[in-house]
């Protein structure tokens, strides 16, 4: 056992090839670019550890190495894009978590490769999510700018993990980042406390605001929901917010997913049938991504209230 970074590196937007080449060509291509994947990581000091479909998991002995060769991915990946067909442009979203790994038989296992795993399946096409573990191990010279998106419940783990998003492109403003030194000490940093507190959900002309003792509440399409969303592309009973331990859940239950946009305009989370913590502040999409047409978006945000006025508000729903 070893400490190492492992970085999953997934590749989106490949259901479209298929479709659109068919399936000979759309292996093919999918091959290739898996393949060049592998060239950076090698290139980097590296080791692919196995191809996963659309998806290459790599090990590395150095954690600077890692979050190198994940910004080289990016930058390189997204101008090789440019001259693609649209049809044909794949998108590749990375997750890295520093900690010990057992290498066996050429496989590896441990703590950090799951979590490495739910970090790539909860970031959004063009995005690098990182543990806690990662950004410690970085060096304090302002080299690298991350932005730290709070504690957030993975599938599988007891306990929540401080998720960063590793920022690769130059153009990006610098007050949506924060410096690898600014490190928060623990997730109750990033805890939001939910005593004399309301939340606050708007959608079109409706809104409602429910007290922190009146949670679970359940966002959707079915007449016994909360908080009603008349949309198609919304389930019926789409998602539900709760709190726990002085944080808001918000939790996916839908078919089709839920897509989050914190305050900062920039930090979007893809939920499919998992949670996330919720910021103060937060845009909230039901069925379909934000930038999508005509998707259902909540606005929400969490305010501060008096014991009054807290009882005030208890299930209060109006339409300007």
């Amino acid at each position: 056992m070893a400490e190492a970074t492992v970085v999953f590196a997934d590749l989106t937007g490949s259901t479209g090839a298929f479709e659109t080449l068919g399936n000979v060509k759309a292996t093919w291509v999918i091959t290739r670019l898996t393949q060049w994947i592998g060239d950076i990581c090698r290139h980097y000091d590296g080791r692919v550890v196995k191809n996963l479909g659309d998806g290459v998991l790599m090990l590395f002995a150095h954690n600077a190495d890692a979050v190198s060769a994940a910004v080289e991915l990016q930058r390189l990946h997204a101008t090789r894009m440019e001259s693609w067909p649209e049809a044909l442009r794949m998108g590749l979203k990375i997750g890295l978590a520093c900690g010990d790994v057992v290498d066996q038989d050429g496989d590896c296992f441990g703590d950090a490769v799951n979590v490495a795993s739910r970090l790539s399946d909860l970031s959004g096409s063009a995005q690098i999510f990182a543990s806690l573990s990662v950004i410690e191990h970085l060096p304090l010279d302002g080299s690298q700018r991350t932005r730290c998106l709070g504690a957030l419940d993975l599938r599988g783990r007891s306990e929540a993990c401080v998720v960063y998003r590793i920022e690769w492109q130059t153009e990006v403003p610098s007050e949506y980042m924060t410096l690898p030194g600014a490190l928060i000490s623990s997730p109750t940093a990033q805890k939001v406390t939910a005593q004399s507190q309301t939340i606050h959900l708007s959608w079109k002309s409706i809104h409602a605001a429910f007290a922190s003792n009146q949670l679970p509440v359940f966002l959707g399409r079915d007449t016994d929901c909360h908080f009603i969303v008349d949309d198609p592309r919304v389930s019926r009973r789409h998602a539900s917010i709760s709190c726990r331990a002085g944080r808001f859940y918000l939790q996916d239950i839908s078919s089709y997913g839920t897509w989050v946009r914190f305050s900062d305009g920039a930090s979007v989370i893809a939920l499919r049938r998992q949670e996330c913590v919720l910021m103060p502040e937060a845009e909230i999409a039901l069925g379909g991504p934000l930038e999508g047409d005509s998707v259902a978006t909540l606005r929400f945000a969490v305010k501060n209230a008096s014991p009054k006025s807290a009882s005030a508000t208890r299930g209060l729903t109006e339409r300007t």
